[in-house]
């Protein structure tokens, strides 16, 4: 296959028009960050955000321009809106804070949309190891109990896990060849990458191409109209967590973390990583807490107990909650039957719940505040 060139992309979208002024998008826009590798084609479109929704047919123009090209087998384009730092003068009494230059993507903050989706959390932890898939899962479960329109996307590129929590094979398919549908069970649809390559494949991916891939199950996907997207990130503090933090519009994070000390200097870094980027951590929650012997009911505190209560005080942060360490929560995951579903009314479940609970009130608190703060037009 002959390797598709830059130039060749540039000269193609010089046909694709600025509908407002009939400028050619490569003369009226920024076209920059080209990625192209094994006919996989991703660049961005800078545009004024208040144009953003408006822009959207002139994107998936190009989007189609550049997948006519021989060569090329798949095309992510996104709209980006930047924020450039000193771009504007405050004066001595405006109540803004001034942006810190090494805050990351203070310079580039650049938004990802969603229609339909009121809401968009993470459930992040700081290390691999500490539950938060399986948290993250029925979490999501539990605010779809209690009646919310809940989707559940697996950001987790390199060990997805979602298909096989979730109970859920095949591949989703495609109306009209470019917008995947969800895969969706017990009232919840899903999007991982886990349903698109087989499970024992590795995806030996570099940064560029993660963060092309989690644009397109954001963007690409017809999630339809959802209460709350839950995102079950990637351990860490890497690029897709940034992609995330940076790129879309987060109502907030949740930390996961295991009582452990080793455990909870990786979640302090998770925390401190969305601070810096200005997403609101709504808590952390302490799983795998103690362990009830099934046979003679003692407890147990093999990682030791209180940990994440501790950090989440020290870090001026809402404790949500505890999880204990317990086999049925391991078989039900693993066998595709989460405990909120496979046994609603027990004690493991309840806890569940009522951190969903807490987790959406301080998601209705967020939306209300949004609300509060919009402009008000008021018209004589």
């Amino acid at each position: 296959m002959v390797e598709i060139t830059e130039e060749q992309v540039l000269t193609a979208l010089r046909s694709v028009k600025d509908p407002d002024t009939g400028e050619d998008i490569t003369s009226a826009f920024a076209v920059k960050g080209f990625r192209i590798k094994d006919g996989q084609v991703s660049f961005s479109i800078e545009v004024d955000p208040a144009r953003g929704e408006a822009l959207e047919p002139m994107r998936k123009k190009a989007t189609e321009i550049v997948e006519s090209l021989p060569g090329v087998s798949n095309v992510s384009v996104v709209l980006t809106a930047e924020k450039r730092s000193g771009a504007q003068t405050q004066s001595p009494q405006s109540n803004q804070k001034p942006v810190s230059a090494d805050k990351p993507g203070n310079d580039q903050k650049a938004t990802l949309m969603i229609p339909g989706c009121k809401s968009i959390i993470a459930v992040a932890s700081g290390k691999g190891g500490v539950g938060k898939s399986t948290t993250a899962v029925n979490l999501a479960l539990g605010m779809a109990i209690s009646g919310k329109k809940v989707g559940l996307m697996d950001a987790d590129i390199y060990g997805p896990s979602m298909p096989r929590m979730m109970g859920i094979t095949g591949q989703p398919v495609s109306n009209d060849g470019k917008i995947l549908e969800p895969m969706e069970n017990y009232g919840i649809k899903v999007m991982s990458i886990g349903f698109l390559v087989d499970e024992d494949t590795p995806m030996i991916w570099r940064g560029p191409m993660v963060q092309s891939a989690l644009e397109q199950m954001m963007r690409d996907v017809n999630w339809g109209n959802l209460d709350v997207l839950v995102v079950d990130m990637p351990p860490g503090t890497g690029d897709a967590q940034l992609t995330m933090a940076q790129r879309v519009p987060l109502t907030g994070a949740i930390i996961v973390s295991t009582p452990q000390d080793i455990a909870l200097l990786d979640a302090r870094k998770g925390l401190n990583m969305f601070r810096k980027v200005d997403v609101p951590v709504l808590g952390i929650i302490e799983n795998m807490s103690y362990f009830n012997c099934p046979h003679c009911g003692e407890r147990s505190e093999i990682f030791a107990h209180g940990g994440a209560k501790s950090e989440a005080d020290r870090l001026g942060s809402d404790f949500l909650g505890e999880i204990p360490i317990d086999i049925e929560i391991r078989k039900t995951s693993d066998g595709g039957h989460p405990i909120v579903i496979s046994q609603p009314d027990g004690i493991h479940a309840q806890s569940y719940k009522s951190i969903a609970k807490t987790i959406w009130e301080k998601i209705e608190q967020s939306l209300s505040s949004q609300k509060a703060n919009a402009p008000n037009i008021i018209i004589q």
